[in-house]
This record gives C-alpha cells, structure tokens and sequence, in this order.
C-alpha cells in the first residue's frame, strides 16, 4: 500500500532570489500528474527537492507523514528522470539499468530489454555517443522499469521525435495499467499529455496557481462567443481569463462553472477549449 507524499510549505531561495514560495501539495498514490508551468517557474527546482537532490530554504517533504530528507528508506519510493546527465560518460545502458537495479531493486529488466527495441537501442551503447533523443529513451527506459512509487519525469520528452513520442505515452499507459504507482510529467508538449493525465498542477510566479483533476479544470473552461454586448451581459460577474475580436463576433475564455438559471442568448454559443489553451491565459496574466 502506498502512502501519500506530501509537499509542505516548501520554499527556496537563492540569496535574494524566491524560486519557490510556500509550495504545498498533495500526490496521491497510483496518479499520473501534470506539473505545468513556464521556464523559470521553479519546476525542476521542485522536483529535485522533492527527491531531494536540493534541499528548501524551509518546509518539507514527506511520505507517510516522515520526512524523507536523508531517509534512505523513503527515498527509494523517489525517482527522478531529470535533464541532468549524472551517468559516466563512458557507461554502457546495460550498466544504467544496474545501477538502477542496485539502488532501487527489483528493476525490470524484461520490460527494459523490451524498450530498447521500441526505441531502437540497444544495451552496449555507451552514453556519451548517444543523440539527445537516443539519450532521453535510454533514460525514460529506466524511469518505466525502476522499481519506484514516485516516479518523477522532468522534461521526459526532449529532443524525441513523434513517434518516439507516442511509444513513450503508449508505454506509459501500459505500466502503470499493469503496475500502478504515481508519475508526475512536466513538459512543455501540454497538448500532448492532455490526454494523459488526470491531475494538473500549474505553477506560475513561483507558486501553485492551480490544483485540479483535469476533468473537472476543463469542465469550467468555457469558450462563449456571439455578439460583444451579449458575450459581455451573459459572462458578467464570471471569471474571464481572456476575450478575442474578430470582426463583430467576440470570444471570452473563462474558468468557472455556468449557473444553470443563466439565460443563453440565441446568437451566444458555447464551447470548451483544451489544456494548453487554459495554460497559456492562466500564465499570461490571467485571474485565478
């Protein structure tokens, strides 16, 4: 059984810079999460204190209610994919996958063996000759086959192509169908994960602006278009994030749930948009 981790009061500060600014949060077990938000927004910083790579100004980390701050023990249930490249440059990815094995054990070596071939590696090459592509598969590879509760992927996609893309996704969605456990994404390709996952965290200006399963975030993200005095009556009072012009027809992006006594206008429609549409106004000075 798996406990929570919880993210408590977390700041970071860097001389007098704020990175993080009272950080707390919730993973629940057996999740797949998106952490979202623009560079500079104190993501990776997150995650590396989260597996305690970085250690906060203040507050904690926990699992099960016990700091996991230098506890071996909680800290195997920890694993972070990161851009970093913390391998020898001249080790093998057989040799990852054992290092893995040592630090975690129980890795999935059948599930690896498999990857590779999805990938098309293959475990005699050395790290240092690999593309940035080749370099990210062999490191997703151990972040799917490691034997972790938490499994943190900071930028897992960079530099694969699409259809390296769609295997990873696939592949994502089978292991933890077949082995439940909690991942946190945090990419860029937020159309791409919309599907993916079912809990989004959005940071913005240092903090967490939004906390939401991805169903119930989209089902407040409506889209009302029609006539710019009926679009301005029917969205009074609501939360706008962003309105658009085009000729006489005006469209305002809100984020709030739609009272079922509020009279539609015949030339008012009503739409929805999608997750990386609800990012972009959210982060571009958008009401939350």
């Amino acid at each position: 059984m798996m406990d929570q981790l919880i993210v408590k009061n977390i700041v970071k500060k860097y001389r007098r810079q704020t990175v993080l600014d009272n950080i707390s949060f919730i993973l629940e077990p057996a999740k797949i999460y998106g952490l979202l938000g623009r560079n500079g927004a104190g993501k990776t910083t997150l995650l590396n204190i989260m597996s305690n790579r970085i250690f906060p100004t203040s507050g904690e980390v926990q699992i099960g209610n016990e700091d996991v701050n230098n506890n071996d023990d909680l800290l195997s249930k920890i694993f972070l994919m990161s851009e970093v490249n913390l391998y020898p440059r001249h080790m093998k990815i057989s040799q990852t996958f054992d290092l893995a094995d040592a630090a975690y054990n129980n890795f999935d070596y059948d599930l690896a063996n498999r990857l590779l071939k999805v990938f098309g590696l293959n475990d005699r090459m050395k790290i240092t000759n690999l593309s940035t592509g080749q370099r990210t598969a062999s490191k997703l590879i151990v972040a799917l086959a490691v034997n972790a509760d938490y499994v943190l992927l900071d930028e897992p996609i960079l530099g694969l192509d699409a259809n390296h893309r769609d295997s990873f996704y696939k592949e994502l969605v089978k292991t933890y169908q077949e082995r439940p456990r909690t991942f946190v994404l945090s990419t860029h390709l937020i159309e791409e994960i919309q599907q993916l996952v079912e809990h989004v965290l959005i940071m913005d200006q240092h903090h967490i602006i939004i906390n939401e399963d991805t169903e119930g975030l989209l089902a407040k993200a409506y889209a009302i278009s029609g006539p710019e005095k009926m679009v301005d009556e029917y969205t009074a009072g609501l939360k706008v994030l962003k309105t658009e012009m085009m000729g006489n027809i005006k469209t305002a992006y809100l984020l709030d749930r739609l009272d079922e006594q509020r009279v539609i206008p015949d030339q008012v429609k009503i739409g929805h948009y999608d997750l990386q549409h609800l990012f972009i106004y959210l982060t571009n000075g958008g009401e939350y």
